[in-house]
Order: C-alpha cells, then structure tokens, then sequence
C-alpha cells in the first residue's frame, strides 16, 4: 500500500485496459477482458440492455484514476469475435 503524504493512501496500483470501441458511428470506452485486444479487432459489447457487435478503434492501459469512464459506471466488452 503506498501512502501520500498527505497522509492518506493511494488507490491500488492495478492497470485496466480498456478499448474505445465504434458501435454504429459512435465511440464507446468498455474495460476489456484481456490486455491482448488491439485496434481492429472484431467484439460484442453490451448497448441499450442487448450485446451488439463493434470495432475496436484503439486501447488503453489506465489506472482506476485516469480511467476515460468511471470505475464504478464502465460496461465490460461481452467476448472478442475476430482478431486483426
């Protein structure tokens, strides 16, 4: 645990990848399954209560803190379809 010093205690040190994903002409950030997935693959992605099926544009390996969405608010891709 790494503390400021401030005192308090700095967020856990975990990287999350996540993928901005083209669903329909509009670009959505989902947390990805694997650090593996790259631009271009093929995934299902949940949208309005259904899974649809988009293309990844480009990752990121974020910290809970420079997440593009927020933790407690971000939708997980379903599975990856086709790689690139």
């Amino acid at each position: 645990m790494i503390h400021s010093l401030s005192g308090g205690v700095i967020a856990e040190n975990e990287i999350y990848t996540f993928a901005k994903v083209d669903i329909a002409g509009t670009p959505r950030w989902y947390l990805s399954p694997t650090s593996k997935i790259k631009a271009g693959d093929r995934v299902e992605a949940p949208l309005n209560g259904k899974f649809v099926t988009g293309v990844v544009l480009r990752t990121e390996d974020c910290s809970r803190q420079t997440a593009p969405v927020p933790m407690n608010r971000v939708q997980r891709i379903g599975k990856i379809l086709s790689e690139s």
